[in-house]
């Protein structure tokens, strides 16, 4: 029998950044730079995700935004 880290290992979701990791991207049209702060698969119908803390706030719909999460289509690595 197989241990749970074995079964982890083969049907785990695999990320594909890594905490602190710095990024940039367009969240609703608006062009930000940030930290990783976790890469994510919480349901299989939402798919994967990425939090992102800010190094500068964004102001959405009249709500200012210190922390993001965004899909890995809209993100790219900081250089």
């Amino acid at each position: 029998m197989a241990s749970l880290t074995d079964y982890f290992e083969r049907r785990g979701y695999r990320a594909e950044y890594e905490i602190g990791d710095r990024v940039c991207g367009r969240y609703m049209d608006i062009p930000f730079v940030g930290t990783v702060g976790n890469d994510r698969l919480i349901s299989e119908e939402r798919g994967p995700e990425v939090t992102i803390h800010l190094d500068l706030p964004v102001r959405v719909d009249g709500e200012v935004k210190w922390f993001i999460v965004v899909k890995h289509s809209d993100i790219l690595p900081f250089r």
